[in-house]
């Protein structure tokens, strides 16, 4: 198993933001926090969507990966009203790529975001170590 790091951000607690094992990229949930510390928990929901997702798909780079490697998604999202603005974005983000997905509604998330996203993806062999 390797590590995953992400250059210019440190996990908020022990955990990797990412381990990568045998071909595959296992992400830690990933909320919408801005590096530098801005606050984006009163933000919109379509805000707080698009910095997780580009949150993960940093995540991914750094492990040699991108959304098109994306194999599977589980996402919460506080509230069932959530579902169909996530489902709209999820369409736009990935485009014609479709990875399995579960969107799991929750009453709450961490420091009140509205949304988490956790994936897997394939790590395309190139020979490149994690970073």
């Amino acid at each position: 198993m390797e590590t995953v790091h992400v250059p210019g951000r440190t996990p908020g607690g022990h955990y990797a933001f990412a381990t990568a094992h045998d071909g595959l990229v296992f992400t830690a949930g990933h909320l919408p926090v801005v590096a530098g510390g801005h606050e984006l928990a009163k933000a919109g929901f379509e805000a707080q969507v698009r910095q997780t997702f580009r949150n993960l798909f940093d995540t991914l780079a750094a492990a040699n990966a991108g959304p098109q490697d994306v194999l599977r998604v589980t996402v919460f999202v506080v509230g069932m009203d959530h579902w169909a603005p996530f489902n709209a974005l999820f369409a736009e983000i990935f485009g014609e790529h479709r990875p399995a997905r579960t969107v799991v509604p929750v009453p709450e998330l961490h420091y009140g975001y509205l949304v988490e996203i956790e994936a897997i993806a394939a790590q395309p062999r190139d020979g490149n170590e994690v970073a």
